[in-house]
């Protein structure tokens, strides 16, 4: 059973961008803590120096369906207005496991 829904999102080159929402007892904001942990050391041992992530994240309640298509469709559209890509589906940082990407046009 799937117990983080991930509506949208999209890597940019110096960010990313996540909607998603937990459900039951899981806590979202250890899943975001171990996702940063567990790629922080996979770019090291790819030699990569440093701190990937900064500290903290942004997060925002989302109140109802539309507006999370919305916030879905804003987040899939960055490398477009970042001007990456025409259309966002060419994008291969960008998707959602809980919506088709034509729903989201």
């Amino acid at each position: 059973m799937l117990r983080v829904h991930v509506y949208a999102y999209c890597f940019m080159p110096d960010h990313v961008h996540l909607v998603a929402a937990a459900r039951g007892e899981v806590d979202l904001v250890g899943v975001v803590q171990r996702f940063k942990s567990v790629s922080t050391r996979l770019y090291w041992q790819h030699g990569g120096k440093g701190k990937l992530w900064q500290r903290g994240f942004y997060d925002h309640v989302v109140r109802n369906e539309e507006n999370l298509r919305q916030l879905a469709r804003y987040v899939l559209a960055n490398p477009v207005r970042a001007g990456m890509v025409e259309d966002f589906r060419d994008y291969v940082g960008c998707g959602s496991y809980m919506y088709e990407l034509q729903e989201l046009q």
